[in-house]
């Protein structure tokens, strides 16, 4: 019987896309996913580097599986990512039981390392420092039928003090745009009718060939796909994002109405140290004129607390532009040293209780922002296209879940036949700071509604020849 595997991811959308393509390697090597409950022969490790808690995770993660590895001699754990990248000495020195250490430059090795780990017998490390070509033909296990993730670029050549990720990821590789759109339409193809573009600053697309309007001009090709329904992108920069990228958006149907534009900080002053190359003006005329090209437009953020040198001044600078750009969600964080970063030696560091205050602050500041920008769609309709992931709570209260066209959350009953992968109009009745809640009405069966079903016939068919047992709903 062929072995079994699992991968566990940490991090960032780059991070899920890079797991996505491990498991399909491992597929096209011969293992087969593990089935729910089972402990797997092989366990990968996706790796962040970007916060302390992701480190910890990883070694205490490392710590439970040992007495599994002593028992079970023949299982392999690898550690791969941005962990593995900065750390791979370490990782053997406190677990010296893992049977491979990849970088995040050399995922297409992990079959052949994990061969050579077994017939060695001893632990395989290969990291390479850089790429030097775009990775655009490794196989990939997708999580959704109908949903993918298409990556532009990888690296990164902005060199903010607070991130690790461009020593780790290298500098910015761009992606030929013929490829891209070839991998768009091949994904159409096998059902897919949304698709998101991904790059660690996804607008700077073109850099490294000389086309500063190559990222708007993506977006409007993608808008040519026939069947693509739905394109989103993540994350931009507010250095390089262009009004040619706002005309994009709005003029290309499928591009969908919803904007994640990291922050970081409302003070100009932290802003500065954290060397973001934007000030609070630049960021907020982003804002004015998405909202002016696209009204309806939803804004959500990332943010960052606790800085070093960060006053009750530059705290509150934040608390205010938040209450200013009205984002319907912020992904706030906790700032914690990351060795290698400028920042981890900046004098003025700010104690942990001081940083833990004002994240409560402005977590409970911005759920009244949105919960109020929520409660604005109260009474209007929005096209959701049904998620392919159910939680307990769904299951428990025979609900559908969903995201609308400007990627909020929906929650509505399920008194349809809508089948994940389709879309269905619903009229909003209720909403909180994290989600809407709403009344289905019309439903349109999509390709994507198709692809899932079909995989859906093909799992079920899968698990009964592997003896997995399998749950009938």
């Amino acid at each position: 019987m062929n072995r079994t595997y699992s991968v566990e991811t940490y991090g960032c959308q780059m991070n899920v896309h890079d797991s996505e393509r491990i498991a399909g390697l491992l597929d096209e090597a011969g293992y087969v996913p593990v089935a729910q409950g089972k402990q797997a022969d092989i366990v990968v490790f996706n790796t962040c580097a970007v916060r302390e808690n992701a480190d910890n995770k990883l070694y205490g993660n490392l710590s439970f599986l040992a007495p599994i590895k002593k028992a079970n001699p023949l299982m392999q754990i690898a550690v791969g990512g941005c962990l593995a990248q900065k750390d791979q000495a370490t990782i053997l020195k406190k677990a010296p039981y893992v049977d491979v250490v990849f970088g995040t430059h050399n995922v297409g090795s992990l079959p052949v390392l994990l061969e050579r780990a077994r017939i060695e017998e001893e632990s395989q490390i290969e990291i390479l420092e850089s790429l030097e070509h775009f990775p655009s033909t490794l196989p990939a296990r997708r999580l959704s039928a109908f949903s993918s993730w298409v990556s532009v670029s990888v690296g990164c050549n902005n060199t903010c003090t607070f991130c690790i990720v461009p020593t780790l990821r290298g500098i910015e590789k761009d992606r030929n745009a013929k490829e891209i759109l070839a991998e768009v339409r091949a994904l159409v193809e096998q059902g897919v009718i949304e698709i998101t573009l991904l790059g660690q600053n996804v607008n700077a697309y073109g850099v490294d060939f000389g086309d500063r309007h190559a990222f708007a001009n993506l977006l409007r090709e993608c808008g040519k796909v026939d069947a693509l329904e739905r394109v989103r992108f993540m994350s931009p920069h507010p250095r390089d994002f262009t009004d040619d990228v706002i005309d994009a958006m709005a003029q290309t149907d499928n591009v969908m109405p919803h904007l994640h534009m990291p922050l970081q900080s409302g003070s100009n002053a932290i802003l500065q140290t954290m060397r973001r190359s934007y000030r609070t003006d630049r960021y907020l005329g982003i804002l004015d004129r998405v909202r002016t090209a696209m009204p309806h437009a939803s804004i959500t953020t990332d943010i960052i607390v606790g800085f070093p040198g960060e006053t009750e001044d530059d705290f509150q600078a934040t608390l205010d532009l938040c209450t200013q750009a009205r984002f319907a969600a912020a992904y706030t964080y906790q700032y914690s040293i990351r060795p290698g970063t400028p920042a981890a030696t900046m004098p003025d560091q700010i104690s942990s209780e001081v940083v833990g205050e004002r994240y409560t602050r402005l977590h409970n500041h911005q759920q009244l922002i949105s919960l109020s920008v929520n409660e604005e769609a109260i009474g209007k309709s929005f096209k959701v296209l049904v998620g392919d992931y159910e939680g307990r709570r769904d299951i428990a209260q025979e609900r559908l879940t969903g995201r609308s066209e400007d990627f909020r959350l929906v929650h509505f009953d399920n008194t349809t036949h809508a089948r994940p992968g389709d879309e269905v109009e619903v009229r909003i009745s209720d909403a909180s700071a994290h989600y809407l809640i709403g009344t289905p009405g019309t439903v349109r069966p999509t390709r994507g509604g198709d692809a899932h079903q079909a995989r859906t016939a093909e799992s079920v068919k899968s698990a009964t020849m592997l003896g997995i047992p399998t749950i009938s709903r």
